[in-house]
This record gives C-alpha cells, structure tokens and sequence, in this order.
C-alpha cells in the first residue's frame, strides 16, 4: 500500500514542475532570448531489502524530475549570433553613408550645382564684361562656392563626431555584456545544472553572448557547466568569472582606435555594429580628405586663372580666394572693379573666355566632384544591397532558431492537458491509497 503513496506523490510532484514549466513557457511567449523549457523525467526505484543479508531487489518507485531542460540548438544558435554580426555592420554602414551622402549634397545648394551655376555667371559676364551688376553676382557665386565647401565640411565633421558617439555607446554595450558573462559564469558555476534556476542562466548567457556578437566580431567557445569563454583579435574578453573592458577613441582625422582598458592596442573590428562604425569612420575620414584636397585645388586653380587676367586699370589679377582646407576656404575678392576680366592683349572679356579650358574639363574640380559624388552613391548601393541581404539572412536564422526555441502556444495548449490529465490520475491514485487504507481500519 505504501507503494500506491510513493506512485502518487511522486507522480504529483513531477507533474506539478512539468506544468510550472509549461506556465513559464506561455508567460514568456515573445520573450526574446527566452528558450522553451521541458521537463525530462525518470522511473524511481526502491528496494525491498531491509537488513544487509538479503540481496536487493529493485521495484518500480514512481518517478521524478530528472531535469528542466532548454529547446535549443547549439548550431542555430551561433548562426544567429553570426548573421547578427554581419546585420549589425551592415545597419551601421547604411545609416552613417546614407548621412554622408546627405551631406555632400549634390542638390541645387551643393558644391557642384553652386560650380555649375557661377561658371554659367562667368558665361554671362563674358557677353558683358563691364556691367557692373553681373561682376557682383559672378563675385557673390563664388563666394557661395566656397561657403558651400564650410558647409560640406561641418557636416561631414559632424557626422564624424557622431560615428564617434555611437561607437562610444556601442562599447558600453560590449563592456556590460562582458561584465554581465562574468558575473553569470560566476552563477553557473555555483548553480544545478537542470534546474529551472540553471536555465534561467544559461538565457541570461545568450542575451549577454547576442547583445556581445551584434556589436562585435568576438569568438565564443564555452568552458565548464557552459560558462561562456570569450576573445577578441587574439585577446582573451572573458574568461570565467574574470572580464575585461574596452575602450575607443577617435583620432584627428575622425577614424576609430580601439584598445584594452589597460591601454593594449586592439585591431579595428571586421564585423558588428563597431565593424560597421569603424568602415564608416574611415569613409567618412577619406571624404573629408577628398574634399579638403578638392578645396585646395579650387583654391589654387582659380586664382591662377584670375592672375593671368588683368584688370580695368592694368593691373594683374589679385587673389579670389584664400584658404588651404574646406573649413578654411573663403571669397577675399569683393570689388568689383578689381576683377580681372580682360586677357594680357587687353580683350575685355579675353580672361574670361579661358574658363572652360583652364577651369573645367579633365582634372578640373568640377569633374573630380563628380567623381566624388558617384563614387560614394555606388559604395552606398553596394552596401543597401548587403544590407537587405544581411536582413534576410538574419531573419531566416531567427525563424531557424524559434522553430527550435520558441514557444508555440498550441503545443502548450495541448501538453498542459496532458500533463493536467496525468497529474489528476496520480492524486487519483493517492485518493484510492487512502481510501483503501480507511476502508482496512474500519474493518479492523
């Protein structure tokens, strides 16, 4: 009879965690990160053999729980965090090129459009070279070529500065993964593996672990009652319950440099978010380096045309501009009078005649921003193409994973009756037991 206890008990307490975990299924239901929970179970035995001389036999006990277990799969799982990587550099460099583009402004406002029109200003006043009105305006364009080229370079700047930002945000992200691994790696070693307790962790390892790869390349490999062992370019992250931490800094030319907390250099990352940061950091950096090139030629290009020009009174052409870099460039010409229009055999509009072969054409700056422009709009077409790519792949891994790891709340449905079934069955059994055994003291 104590046998029909021991079956009912035993059968009450192993259902009773099989529906705590089906409830912990359904409450999590679109918990990211959360890994569906079964309940694995065994037969009990116990022996009949009561003194030392008698040769045990085991009998059927009733049952218990062998283990709360996750749904998950180690290979779909690192396929996530690898297709994160690859989505977290792409988003990055989407977004800051798309802001680059914005800022190079090939508009009516930008730097190429402002060139086009001043030249076409130049054509004007060559029809008419001493009307007054039109040197203003042909002086008052190139004026706004060149507060066109500031603007350019303050925005790109302040595009670097916020690439800086954000990469700064990002390694704070990293830093909390690494020290959240740690201190969970701590817990593991410490907690019972197939505990509900234990699972909980090892979800809390794989947030930390996804938060961790979107943001970084980093290399994972697991240690001991699965804590998470951790390296980045050759340098160990975490380590059991030891982390590390990273810093950034932003050079003068707005590129990023990266290193340990104890100042040990690391290699700029290939992938994730900070990957994506540093690819466009130095985009960034080389159109600014671009531009201030295409500034200084400008610069030079056009007071060496108005040089050769001579002015109303005989004199050479004086500066127009003066600068050496796009945040430096400025108009210094502002009379009018003192625009040297006239060719050195005294044509009146002779120098401004020479624009189109001295100004304009091959290796001019007018091409050469061109250049600039379609250049940077093929890398950004190229990396929206990735970018969409990189969407789609991560998806399909995630729908990989949850097919594994998610919960479906049918299939709940349908193991809480089970289990509700099999749990009333063994109080039925407990029910019997005792009615048996008051049904013998009566008797007796």
């Amino acid at each position: 009879m104590s046998d029909l206890f021991i079956i009912g008990s035993s059968g009450t307490r192993a259902y009773r965690t099989a529906m705590a975990a089906i409830s912990e299924n359904i409450a999590n239901t679109g918990t990211s990160g959360y890994a569906r929970r079964t309940v694995t179970t065994s037969e009990s035995g116990s022996s009949t053999a009561t003194m030392a001389t008698y040769t045990a036999r085991a009998n059927f006990g009733g049952t218990h729980v062998t283990s709360i277990d996750r749904a998950t799969d180690p290979y779909l799982d690192a396929s996530v965090r690898a297709t994160a990587m690859a989505l977290g550099s792409a988003v990055a460099r989407q977004r800051w090129l798309s802001d680059t583009e914005t800022a190079l402004n090939d508009t009516g406002t930008g730097i190429g459009q402002l060139m086009t029109d001043m030249y076409q200003n130049i054509d004007k006043l060559a029809a008419s070279p001493g009307d007054t009105s039109l040197r203003v305006t042909t002086l008052d364009s190139i004026g706004r070529v060149a507060q066109s080229f500031n603007q350019t370079a303050n925005d790109l700047r302040n595009i670097a500065s916020g690439i800086a930002t954000e990469a700064q945000s990002s390694v704070d992200t990293v830093n909390h993964a690494l020290a959240s691994l740690a201190d969970i790696n701590n817990s593991l070693l410490r907690a019972q593996p197939g505990t509900s307790a234990y699972a909980q962790l090892l979800d809390s390892r794989d947030a930390a672990l996804s938060d961790l790869s979107s943001n970084l390349n980093v290399t994972i490999s697991f240690g001991a009652h699965d804590s998470a062992e951790v390296s980045f370019g050759g340098q160990t992250l975490v380590s059991g319950i030891t982390a590390t931490s990273l810093s950034v800094a932003a050079n003068d030319d707005g590129t990023l440099a990266f290193s340990l907390a104890d100042g040990t250099a690391l290699s700029a990352p290939a992938s994730g978010t900070l990957g994506g940061l540093t690819a466009a950091a130095g985009t960034v950096a080389d159109r600014r380096s671009d531009l201030d090139d295409l500034a200084a030629q400008f610069v030079t290009d056009m007071n060496a045309w108005h040089a050769q020009g001579v002015t109303d009174d005989g004199s050479a052409g004086g500066p127009l501009l003066a600068g050496t870099s796009a945040t430096t460039i400025s108009a210094i010409l502002t009379d009018p009078t003192r625009f040297a229009t006239k060719s050195a055999d005294g044509t009146l509009n002779g120098n401004l005649l020479t624009v189109n072969s001295v100004l304009r054409g091959n290796g001019s700056v007018e091409q050469s921003w061109t250049a600039l422009v379609a250049t940077h709009a093929s890398l950004l077409s190229s990396t929206n193409a990735e970018y969409k790519t990189a969407t789609s792949r991560n998806d399909q891994a995630i729908a990989a994973r949850e097919a594994v790891s998610g919960v479906d709340l049918d299939t709940e449905a349908a193991d809480l009756l089970r289990v509700q079934q099999a749990y009333s069955g063994c109080a039925k059994i407990l029910q019997v037991a005792k009615e048996t055994i008051q049904s013998i003291l009566d008797i007796m």
